[in-house]
């Protein structure tokens, strides 16, 4: 992906810890026996107005980053919330490192629950897409190479792009909150994590983005709202 910026690690430790021990963020339904909470959404939060503050932990004043009503595609900023501390809201955004959260306080946000996930089986190379805890697809994707592997982690679906560089990234694109950590050598094309269409789907073949076929991408873009969280296995 292109136009990225660089990661925020400061704090990660303590925002980890508090992210350890917040509760899992409210939803209308429960999750059958044995199976993840996240199939069945999650709540999105979207800034009210100006600059949005991500602090460090609840109630603190170190904040590790800022984000505004629009990302740097242009697309209104959706937060997935990954967990509830009192009135403090624990939040994935592309602003921070793979793995950190940052918090931001209730009162600042508009809530709205998200019934889909995706769930990506890297040995597998599968991508399932829930509904309210029901199994609505399964697919195959390509993932990447041993030297450039796709990270794993829980993250988030930031933009929604249609013909954005289609001769790389195919007919469409849902760009994520996470970062590629290995690069490969020469690389230009930015650090963004990304769902998009193209080859070599079932290979172990990107620079650590996941590919689809056309046809399960734009089935992705038409149903899947931003903030969508996306939960990525080994």
């Amino acid at each position: 992906m292109c136009r990225s910026s660089s990661s925020i690690a400061a704090c990660a430790v303590a925002a980890a810890a508090l992210a350890a021990s917040a509760v899992e963020s409210p939803s209308p339904a429960q999750a059958s026996a044995g199976q993840s909470l996240f199939t069945i959404g999650s709540d999105v939060a979207s800034p009210h107005r100006g600059v949005l503050l991500l602090h460090a932990v609840p109630g603190s004043n170190r904040v590790l980053a800022r984000v505004g009503t629009r990302t740097v595609f242009g697309t209104p900023t959706r937060l997935a919330v990954v967990g509830v501390a009192g009135d403090w809201l624990a939040v994935i955004s592309p602003a921070l490192g793979n793995g950190v959260r940052g918090y931001v306080h209730r009162a600042k946000v508009r809530l709205v629950h998200d019934p889909f996930s995706l769930e990506v089986d890297r040995s597998l190379r599968r991508l399932t897409v829930w509904r309210m805890g029901l199994r609505l697809r399964v697919f195959r994707v390509a993932i990447g190479a041993p030297a450039t592997p796709t990270p794993s982690g829980r993250f988030s679906i930031t933009d929604k792009l249609s013909n954005f560089s289609p001769s790389v990234y195919g007919c469409c694109v849902l760009a994520l909150s996470g970062r590629q950590t290995h690069l490969p050598r020469g690389w230009s094309g930015g650090d963004r994590l990304a769902i998009h269409a193209g080859r070599g789907v079932g290979g172990s073949v990107s620079a650590g983005c996941l590919r689809a076929a056309e046809g399960d991408m734009r089935y992705l873009m038409s149903r899947l709202p931003l903030g969508t969280q996306v939960v990525i296995h080994p």
